[in-house]
C-alpha cells in the first residue's frame, strides 16, 4: 500500500546576514563621571574625556558578560577613554586588543564641551530647545557641523564593514554616534530619532555594501532594570 507524499511546509523566513556582510554591535560606553565646575574634565583634541563612573564600570562588566559568547572577531574603541574602559572586560574575556577608530568619537560640542552641555540641558538653556526643534547639533556655538559629523560616521562604518566581511565586531562608542548611525540606517526624517541609547546598551547593525540593516536598538536586557 502506497503512503501519501508528505506535504511541503513553508516556514516563516528567519533573518541571516547576506554573504560578505558585517554584523556590528554598537555599545554605548558606561556611565561617565559627573561634571563639576570645580573639577573640569581632561580634554582630548578639545573634547571632554571623563573616566567611567563606578556605575559605568558595572555597565562594562555586564556588557562583557553579555557579549562574551557572541563570536566576536574584533573590537573597536574611540580616542576618548570611556570607550576603552568599557571595552576592557570583554577584551579580557576574548583575548582581543581593541583597535582605535577615531572617526567614531562623539560629536564635538564646541563652546559647550567640558560638561557645559549637561549643565545647560539641566538648566533649560534656550539653545537646548532650539537644538531639539531643529534636530541639529551645530546650533551650539562652535559645534561640529551635521554634515561633517554625518560624513565621518558614514565613512567609518563603511571602513569597518569593508575590513570585516562575514564577521561580527563590537564597536564601543557614544550616544550621539549611535543615534546618527541608526538615523542614517533608517533614513529617519527626524535626525534625533535614535538619540538617547542608554549607557551600556547594545545596538545591532548589519552592513552589506551600501545597505545598513537595523536588527536591534538600545538592548538593555543585561542591565538592571532592563526597562528604565
Amino acid at each position: 500500500m502506497s503512503t501519501p507524499e508528505q506535504e511541503v511546509e513553508y516556514r516563516q523566513h528567519r533573518f541571516s546576514p547576506p554573504p560578505g556582510a558585517t554584523e556590528i554591535f554598537l555599545v554605548r560606553h558606561g556611565e561617565s563621571a559627573p561634571a563639576k565646575g570645580s573639577a573640569p574634565f581632561d580634554l582630548v583634541d578639545g573634547q571632554a574625556d571623563p573616566d567611567l563612573a563606578s556605575e559605568g564600570r558595572d555597565h562594562a562588566e555586564r556588557v562583557g558578560r553579555r557579549l562574551a559568547d557572541e563570536r566576536i572577531s574584533a573590537l573597536y574603541v574611540t580616542t576618548l577613554r570611556r570607550t576603552p574602559q568599557t571595552a576592557a572586560p570583554l577584551a579580557a574575556k576574548l583575548g582581543l586588543t581593541p583597535e582605535v577608530e577615531p572617526d567614531l568619537r562623539e560629536i564635538h560640542l564646541g563652546d559647550w564641551e567640558n560638561g557645559l552641555f549637561r549643565r545647560y540641558t539641566h538648566e533649560g538653556h534656550p539653545i537646548v530647545e532650539q537644538l531639539w526643534c531643529e534636530q541639529r547639533w551645530d546650533v551650539i556655538p562652535g559645534a561640529e557641523t551635521m554634515e561633517s559629523f554625518g560624513g565621518r560616521i558614514k565613512a567609518a562604518i563603511g571602513r569597518l564593514a569593508a575590513a570585516n566581511p562575514d564577521r561580527r565586531i563590537a564597536v564601543f562608542t557614544h550616544g550621539g554616534v549611535i543615534g546618527e548611525v541608526f538615523a542614517q540606517a533608517s533614513a529617519a526624517k527626524n535626525r534625533f530619532a535614535f538619540l538617547g541609547a542608554d549607557n551600556g546598551s547594545i545596538s545591532h547593525l548589519v552592513v552589506s555594501g551600501d545597505d545598513w540593516m537595523v536588527r536591534r536598538f538600545n538592548d538593555t536586557s543585561h542591565l538592571h532594570p532592563p526597562f528604565g
